[in-house]
C-alpha cells in the first residue's frame, strides 16, 4: 500500500474532516471531490505534510509523512496546485524541464534521455507550436497543461493535482485525464487529483474520495457514487473507442455506474455478456456462465478472469 490515511484529523484550529481513513495503492486513479470549504486542498497540504493534521496519521509506503524531509517528499510526490506563481522568461520547454530539478544539483544540464522525454510529454499534452514561448503569453488552459507536465516529468509515484482541469475545454479536460490514467496503468503510478467535474471524471477515476458532512468517504467510485444521490446524474457517454459494452439490464443510474466502470478497465469486446440489477445483486450472464456479484469489485475479477 502506498498512501494510507489513518484515523486522521484535518484543519487547522478545528477540524474540517474527522477520523478520516483512506487507502491507495500504485496504479489507483483517485478523484478527491466536495463543495467549496469542506477541505480538500487541506488535505492535500496534509499529504504533503505543509500543515500537520491534528490527529491519526498519514503514511507514504509506510513511512509517516511527517518523519520525511522535503526532499524525501518531493521525490514520492509531484504536486500541481490550481494557482501557481508563473517563473518568469521560462518557457513552456523550461518549466516542463524543471521537473528535473530533484534529481541535479541546481545549475544542471539535462541528459539526453531527459530532453527526450520532456519532448514526448510536450508532445503527448499537444504543446508542440509553444514549445519555445514564454508562459506569460499562454492561455490559463496551456498554462494549466504545463505546470502538469512539469509534474510528469518528476518522475514520483505519486501525482496529486488541484482542480486541474479548472481553466480547460471539453478537449483538453480529455487529453489531461487520459494521460493521467494511462501514467497510472503503463507506469504505475498513484493519481489523486480534485475536481468539481465529477461526471467527466468519473469515467477515468477507479476510486473517489468524498468530503461531506466533515467526513471523508471513500471507495470505488460507482459504490461511493451510488451511495449519494446528490452526485448521480444520468449521462452515459464513450470514452474509449475499442469499448464494445454488454447488454445491461438495470435502473439508469446503476447502468451508468456499470457502463463507466467496464470500459474504464477494459479495452475489448464485451459483446457477449448479459448484465442484470436485481434485489441489489448483479447477475451476469454468458453461453456458459452465470455469476451473481454484490460489488462492482467483484465484477472487474470475475470480468477478468473470464476474457
Amino acid at each position: 500500500m502506498h498512501l494510507q490515511i489513518r484515523q486522521a484529523n484535518i484543519g487547522y484550529s478545528k477540524n474540517l474532516i474527522s477520523n478520516a481513513h483512506a487507502d491507495l495503492k500504485l496504479g489507483d486513479v483517485c478523484l478527491l471531490i466536495g463543495n467549496n470549504g469542506v477541505g480538500k486542498t487541506t488535505l492535500i497540504k496534509s499529504i504533503l505534510h505543509q500543515i500537520s493534521i491534528l490527529g491519526g496519521e498519514i503514511l507514504i509506503n509506510h513511512k509517516n509523512i511527517k518523519d520525511l524531509s522535503v526532499k524525501e517528499i518531493a521525490e514520492n510526490i509531484a504536486i500541481v496546485f490550481s494557482k501557481s506563481n508563473i517563473p518568469q522568461h521560462y518557457t513552456v520547454e523550461d518549466l516542463i524541464s524543471l521537473g528535473k530539478y530533484i534529481y541535479y544539483p541546481f545549475y544542471f544540464e539535462l541528459k539526453k534521455e531527459d530532453r527526450e522525454e520532456v519532448s514526448h510529454i510536450i508532445n503527448e499534452l499537444e504543446l508542440d507550436q509553444y514549445k519555445h514561448t514564454l508562459l506569460k503569453n499562454l492561455s490559463d488552459g496551456n498554462l494549466q497543461k504545463a505546470f502538469i507536465g512539469r509534474a510528469i516529468t518528476q518522475n514520483s509515484p505519486i501525482i496529486i493535482l488541484d482542480e486541474p482541469t479548472t481553466h480547460l475545454d471539453e478537449k483538453n479536460k480529455l487529453i489531461i485525464l487520459k494521460t493521467l490514467r494511462r501514467l497510472a496503468k503503463e507506469q504505475n503510478k498513484l493519481i489523486l487529483f480534485s475536481s468539481h467535474d465529477w461526471r467527466l471524471a468519473k469515467e477515468f477515476a477507479d476510486k473517489i474520495w468524498y468530503v461531506k458532512d466533515n467526513q471523508l468517504f471513500s471507495g470505488i467510485v460507482e459504490d461511493v457514487l451510488l451511495q449519494h444521490e446528490e452526485l448521480t446524474n444520468v449521462s452515459l457517454f464513450q470514452v474509449n473507442e475499442n469499448f464494445v459494452p454488454p447488454s445491461i439490464e438495470a435502473p439508469q443510474v446503476h447502468k451508468e455506474m456499470l457502463y463507466s466502470l467496464l470500459q474504464k478497465n477494459f479495452e475489448k469486446d464485451l459483446s457477449t455478456l448479459h448484465f442484470e440489477y436485481k434485489n441489489g445483486f448483479w447477475e451476469i450472464h454468458t453461453d456458459t456462465i452465470k455469476q451473481q456479484c454484490e460489488s462492482f469489485e467483484e465484477i472487474i475479477h470475475f470480468v477478468k478472469n473470464i476474457h
